[in-house]
């Protein structure tokens, strides 16, 4: 057989070939490499500032090879719609440390909220002050010492307990802990423990969630030393919710059997003053969720109720809702979708309010 033949016969083998190869290269590219999913929590703290220049945080419970944006922004926005900071790669995840520049429309703010957040819907927010190295204070003579004292969420058994993990406390002082509602700090909260700092730095400790809060959806906790005037007293707090551990998003629990992961939705299409459309993706199945819509920064949350998703078997749907009269006019608007459980799903995103087709 003269080569032209067997050129003729090959044709359709190899064009079979090239194809396959073209469809695994656009597969990879499509979904890129296997990421494993993640039963805990991503949360960080705020381990140290240099005022108007950086910000350091340590990282917990961070799921592995994943891309996640920061950015800052103002106090009470969560790092949501926030300035661009960098984007880095959780490599093997769990904790490490990250240090970033302040962007320069925030410099000179006394608080910065800070976000980072993954394309695959992992997400964490805190907020430090900008002159001091996070959620703490210290007493002015502190002989050996330097820092702030803070500690971080890791953990939590719904209405039973919560676990800390300190960063940088002082040596040799007794920290009484105590829990709050939402927003009060801690600050003349119930309390549930002590703390004794031992050789100081990092401590990890549990504390039982008192029955008075047992039901809430977010606890303030606290941890300060009996420091009086003229001296200031170390302290240290944060805040969690009663059914995860920390400022990150998860399914609550028990969750629906074979489910594991993260509800999220994106924004696909605006009509300005009338409709938005969004498409879910790995919604838990037979749920209800209200959908709500509300100003920029409130993540949709006591929003106005624009309608509802039934999750059916969790596929990814493409729904459109009303937006409400209230709102019109709005530049930016918040919509949340959650379910009525005391300790919902949720999930929630925002978009600029123009006419725009985006996916």
């Amino acid at each position: 057989m003269n080569n032209s033949a067997l050129k003729q016969k090959l044709a359709p083998i190899l064009r079979f070939r090239n194809i396959a190869i073209l469809l695994v290269v656009m597969l990879v590219l499509l979904v890129g490499p296997g990421i494993a999913v993640s039963s805990t929590i991503p949360t960080i703290a705020i381990t140290s500032v240099v005022t108007d220049q950086t910000v350091s945080v340590q990282t917990y419970n961070y799921p592995a090879n994943q891309n996640f944006v920061v950015t800052m922004g103002p106090m009470g926005s969560q790092g949501i719609d926030g300035y661009y900071v960098t984007t880095i790669n959780s490599g093997n995840g769990g904790s490490f440390p990250a240090t970033f520049n302040i962007p320069d429309p925030l410099k000179g703010s006394s608080q910065i909220a800070i976000r980072l957040q993954s394309a695959q819907g992992f997400f964490s927010f805190n907020w430090f002050y900008n002159n001091t190295a996070g959620t703490g204070g210290q007493p002015p003579t502190n002989p050996g010492y330097v820092g702030i004292p803070t500690f971080a969420v890791t953990a939590v058994n719904t209405d039973t307990n919560v676990t800390i993990t300190t960063n940088n406390f002082p040596a040799g002082q007794k920290f009484t802990v105590t829990m709050g509602a939402m927003g009060t700090r801690g600050i003349n909260g119930i309390v549930v423990g002590e703390l004794d700092s031992g050789t100081g730095g990092t401590l990890t400790a549990t504390y039982p969630i008192p029955a008075a809060l047992q039901g809430s959806y977010q606890i303030a906790i606290r941890a300060q030393t009996g420091h009086t005037a003229p001296l200031i007293p170390f302290y240290a707090y944060n805040w969690f919710y009663n059914n995860t551990s920390g400022t990150g998003g998860e399914p609550p629990t028990p969750t629906p059997p074979n489910y594991s992961g993260i509800p999220t939705f994106k924004v696909c299409e605006v009509a300005k003053d009338s409709t938005v459309t969004i498409v879910t993706s790995n919604f838990p199945p037979n749920q209800t969720f209200s959908v709500t819509m509300g100003p920029m920064y409130t993540a949709g949350v006591n929003g106005h109720v624009v309608g509802s998703i039934t999750s059916g078997d969790g596929s990814s749907q493409r729904l459109t809702f009303s937006i409400p009269s209230q709102l019109a006019g709005s530049p930016r608007i918040s919509v949340r979708a959650q379910t009525a459980h005391a300790y919902p799903f949720f999930a929630y995103n925002w978009f600029y309010n123009n006419t725009a087709v985006v996916c």
